[in-house]
């Protein structure tokens, strides 16, 4: 199984939507959430150059984006394969 990080805050609603796809697909995820943690802040903006909104999703070393780009691979299908 691919090794799935999610970078969030605690209020945000696409943070929550993210984590319930990847709930509903039974799938062990890592959350590191920026606000409490403001180093994984740091260590997001490096891995994902020049964005700093959230959720910000990393599939094994693939940056996948964020909850709108998760849902659009799941839609075609594309989700699953990454998982594997």
């Amino acid at each position: 199984m691919a090794k799935i990080e999610v970078y969030t805050t605690q209020w945000c609603p696409y943070c929550v939507r993210a984590k319930a796809l990847f709930k509903k697909l039974n799938v062990e995820f890592t959350e590191s959430n920026i606000e409490t943690e403001p180093e994984k802040r740091e260590e997001m903006q490096k891995r994902a150059p020049g964005l700093s909104s959230v959720p910000q999703i990393f599939i094994g070393s693939k940056h996948i984006g964020g909850c709108d780009e998760l849902y659009a691979l799941h839609q075609k299908g594309e989700l699953e394969p990454l998982l594997v």
